[in-house]
């Protein structure tokens, strides 16, 4: 119920004293809720004049008023209201916020957070290396992620440094898997996946301990964990291959070589690309698509090219494998879908291993469309913004030209032929 007599507050709550409550609302909530200094309202209309001056006692004329809020809460009290102004402004609407209460107790949950953390590292064994400071002052000036609320932050903070005590500190076990320590210091076999805020805290921590760059790449987020013996999950991603015949005396290389024999792909995970020997023999050209229908339409016709599939955007595994060929000196040739996406991945590669384009100029563009017309295949709308291909500038124009997007499987009898030679 009201405090404010019904009469009183239809006629504070009249439009010739909006325009007050309003600048004096902002005032206040900015203020600490204090009803001191003053405000100016300018290009005053008649009725808001008359109902000012009502309001507080004295006539104004012009076009510009003054109001101090000391007086007009004194005036409030003084009058029928009864009321000094915080409350009769929350009488009128909705709660006061204390905006600067606020923010001051946003910057004190903030501030127990890295209070929070000094404490936590000072009381881990921790505290002595000389890499801890570096790693506080530098989480520190980055702060939490966006989202994160200072009560998570505090929890997942602590629990890195639990994770890098059990890494770094004086009674560091042996090896372990990622999942493992991860489940038994955070609850979660997954508490330490990639992408978590939590693991790249400890990877931090790991690099700086070790002297070493923050890597930018799975690759070198692999390489970091192991320098603490700990082994990432080396086989749940795989590369798509066929037909390569490495010259290794090792099984691993036998066993590729007899897939390859028997015209059968073979999927690859980054433990095996760590332990295989991967040498082709001298001048060997690798062919490159983007879709695994290739690979299996090569297994099928009994190709006996070698083909390596990025399965779309190209995973880490799949750059670990074509960074070991390139290493080995073999060339390499690449085909993958005339949409944007496919010209975008297709610069990536040919620029990162100087592949040849394979059957990805503007003529074959042209003939792959034409000859889809002419079948009646129906046709794949082109979208998105065009991407212009660094080996062939006249290719973004004609896909722009004929608006039509092309993938792989229209061009598979092309691709196979070309598999098909003799290596």
């Amino acid at each position: 119920m009201s405090k404010l007599p019904a009469a009183t507050r239809d006629w504070l709550a009249g439009p010739g004293l909006a325009r007050l409550w309003e600048a004096v609302r902002k005032r206040l909530e900015g203020n600490g809720v204090q009803a001191t200094g003053s405000l100016r309202l300018t290009s005053v209309s008649a009725q808001e004049r008359n109902d000012l001056s009502l309001l507080l006692g004295k006539p104004f004329t012009g076009a510009t008023v003054t109001v101090h809020l000391d007086a007009l809460d004194a005036r409030l009290r003084a009058s029928a209201a009864g009321l000094g102004l915080r409350q009769t402004l929350e009488e009128l609407g909705p709660s006061l916020t204390d905006r600067r209460a606020l923010r001051a107790g946003i910057a004190a949950r903030r501030e127990h957070v890295w209070s929070s953390l000094a404490a936590a590292l000072d009381a881990s064994p921790l505290a002595g290396q000389d890499w801890i400071r570096q790693w506080y002052d530098l989480l520190r000036r980055a702060g939490a992620p966006r989202g994160v609320t200072p009560e998570t932050a505090v929890g997942t903070l602590q629990q890195a440094v639990q994770v890098l005590t059990v890494l770094l500190g004086p009674e560091r076990g042996g090896a372990r898997g990622r999942g493992e320590l991860a489940a038994t210091t955070t609850g979660s076999a997954h508490g330490l996946d990639d992408g978590t805020w939590l693991a790249r805290l400890v990877q931090r921590g790991i690099a700086l301990a070790h002297g070493t760059e923050f890597p930018g790449d799975a690759a070198g987020r692999r390489a970091l964990w192991r320098l603490v013996s700990v082994t990432p999950d080396e086989v749940s991603s795989t590369v798509l291959t066929y037909g390569l015949r490495p010259v290794g005396g090792g099984w691993r290389e036998y066993a590729l070589r007899q897939r390859a024999d028997h015209h059968a792909e073979a999927h690859l995970t980054p433990r095996d690309l760590h332990d295989l020997r991967l040498r082709l023999p001298a001048g060997a050209v690798v062919h490159i698509c983007e879709n695994p229908r290739v690979v299996e339409a090569a297994a099928d016709a009994a190709c006996v090219r070698p083909l390596v599939c990025t399965s779309g955007s190209a995973a880490t595994v799949v750059l670990t494998l074509l960074d070991a060929l390139a290493a080995t000196d073999c060339r390499f040739a690449y085909h993958g879908d005339f949409d944007w996406p496919g010209i975008a991945l297709a610069n990536r590669i040919i620029r990162r291993y100087g592949a040849q384009p394979w059957r990805m100029g503007a003529e074959d563009y042209e003939h792959l469309a034409a000859r889809s017309q002419a079948e009646g295949i129906p046709q794949l709308q082109l979208d998105g913004q065009p991407v212009s291909a660094a080996w062939d500038p006249g290719l973004a124009h004609a896909m722009t030209a004929l608006g039509i997007a092309l993938h792989e499987e229209v061009t598979l009898d092309l691709l196979v032929n070309d598999l098909s030679g003799q290596a």
